[in-house]
């Protein structure tokens, strides 16, 4: 780790502990209540994915019939295999196999077919070291490193080995957000070559691109997927869609493996809740307690302090008081050799010191009579009649 990163970890590190850990158990309050939404999510999911029938393509037309009457469409989980078919042509058996697009560097026909391309950075801090973090986290946000392109034809999911005797269902991909199962076909490691440029970045101290990764996926024709979603019917053809409440759409699990994953999840998102919650509350409740505490000392203090200071102005008033006049050598305290004798200290019972004297002498640590260096409780004002 670099100065500068260490330098950044010590400045996180207090911020997280300033107020007396008062921000890291805010943080942690906010990861927990995150938590605790994310498995009340994935447990919803869970749920409606139990209960889920998991039907074959040719039964989904009888399930669909059986819930014409039911408000709301049903969410189920099919299984097959993926093929193209036309959007101009309609639904029909006779198109399912057109419109398939071609990989370009395997050849293999697909439906969808994802293009990224992504710079592989290199950094150092330079000859004039210029190079901040807080300049290159920045920067790493500001600039794109990565591009990607998708092509995708409308599919259907048949009934593999069945086509084309076997029903189907379409597959509706608008506004989709989940991930897809794709299967990398390309992947490689284009170097770039450095320019007059390139040198003055690396001079200054800037990032420099150092390599293109060059990735492509795609979703073959033929690939035996799962699909869990809302299904109904569009011009009489059973389509399913994807549920917003649902983690899944397009997968390469059956049902099983995904209520096992789900499964699983929620029981870390549990627990992790729980652990991240008590940690939180823990540390704000240590937070509130050092922080009144700290409260009530300045409060006491600032309540001294104005004593003291009302008590000061008293003995300043006494003490010119005491200053007009001439004082005889035998009564001028021993201490300042200026005011007059006027405070006796208990339990000694000496009077050989001035108000202001006296009081100074009290704030001591281990406050001590100055003739016979006995400890002293307090001191009394002598009045003379």
């Amino acid at each position: 780790m670099s100065s500068h990163e260490r330098a950044v970890a010590s400045l996180i590190s207090q911020l997280a502990l300033s107020f007396d850990g008062a921000v890291l158990g805010a943080a942690l309050a906010y990861v927990a209540f995150r938590t605790i939404f994310r498995f009340k999510a994935t447990s919803t999911a869970l749920r409606k994915i139990r209960g889920a029938p998991h039907c074959h393509i040719s039964d989904l037309r009888s399930l669909l019939d059986d819930t014409t009457d039911s408000a709301d469409e049903p969410i189920v989980v099919i299984r097959g295999a993926v093929v193209a078919r036309s959007a101009a042509d309609g639904p029909s058996l006779k198109s399912l196999m057109n419109n398939a697009l071609v990989s370009q560097e395997s050849g293999d026909k697909a439906v969808i077919i994802q293009r990224t391309q992504t710079y592989i950075y290199h950094e150092w801090r330079g000859l004039f070291g210029w190079t901040s973090d807080l300049r290159a986290i920045i920067g790493r946000s500001w600039n794109k490193k990565e591009s990607t392109s998708m092509r995708t034809v409308p599919f259907v999911l048949i009934e593999g080995g069945k086509w084309p005797q076997s029903d189907f269902v379409i597959v509706n991909m608008n506004g989709l957000k989940h991930p897809l199962p794709l299967t990398t076909v390309y992947h490689q490691l284009h170097p770039i070559n450095a320019s007059p440029y390139t040198l003055l970045q690396a001079l200054f101290g800037h990032e420099f691109p150092v390599g293109l990764l060059d990735e492509e996926k795609i979703l073959p024709v033929g690939k035996e997927i799962s699909a869990v979603g809302i299904c109904g019917l569009n011009n009489g053809v059973p389509e399913i869609k994807a549920c917003r409440d649902l983690p899944f759409f397009l997968t390469d699990m059956t049902k099983e493996q995904m209520l096992l994953d789900l499964a699983f999840k929620t029981k870390i998102l549990f627990w992790s809740g729980i652990v991240l919650g008590s940690l939180s509350v823990g540390i704000l409740g240590y937070a509130f307690v050092r922080n009144w505490n700290k409260w009530k000392e300045r409060r006491l203090r600032r309540i001294q302090e104005s004593t003291n200071a009302a008590s000061d102005d008293s003995t300043s008033q006494i003490d010119l008081e005491e200053e007009t006049g001439d004082v005889p050598d035998g009564e001028l305290c021993v201490i300042c050799l200026m005011r007059r004798r006027r405070s006796a200290f208990i339990p000694c019972g000496h009077m050989v010191c001035c108000q202001h004297c006296a009081i100074s002498v009290e704030r001591e640590l281990v406050p001590k009579c100055p003739v016979c260096r006995m400890t002293i409780r307090s001191s009394v004002r002598i009045y003379a009649s």
